[in-house]
């Protein structure tokens, strides 16, 4: 009996524990559909500010851990984009400010007058870095 009832339970602590990983792959999942994969865009953005902005060798890393700290909050605020515009704007204006204070600490102020130069005019989904400033 008591035998019959650890398995019941072990049975059920299993269900539950691949019923959570599936909820985190699939949260995953949703992420990546949307265009919103912090890690891929992190690299495409740090390649391209390096190409662009001809970071150093000690430049890339710091740049690095500053987009993707920015994109890691903007994939928490992003579901406003559907409830709340307004609150999203305000939002993504004070994560964009934070980003540009933490560039500045590694930036040449060229290389920063540059990076302010690359925001492009519009929301463009087919430049990376629309990613950064809308």
């Amino acid at each position: 009996m008591k035998q019959a009832l650890l398995i019941a339970m072990c049975a059920v602590g299993f269900s539950s524990i691949s019923n959570s990983q599936g909820i985190l792959d699939k949260a995953k999942t949703v992420a990546t559909v949307a265009g919103f994969d912090v890690k891929t865009l992190t690299k495409g953005i740090t390649d391209k500010l390096t190409a662009k902005l001809a970071l150093s060798a000690t430049q890339v890393p710091k740049v690095t851990s500053a987009v993707n700290t920015f994109l890691q909050a903007k994939s928490q605020i992003l579901p406003l984009l559907k409830t709340n515009k307004a609150a999203y704007a305000t939002k993504q204006t004070g994560l964009l400010s934070n980003l540009k204070t933490n560039l500045a600490t590694t930036l040449a102020k060229d290389q920063m007058n540059k990076f302010l130069g690359l925001k492009p005019a519009t929301n463009d989904a087919s430049n990376i870095l629309s990613n950064l400033f809308y």
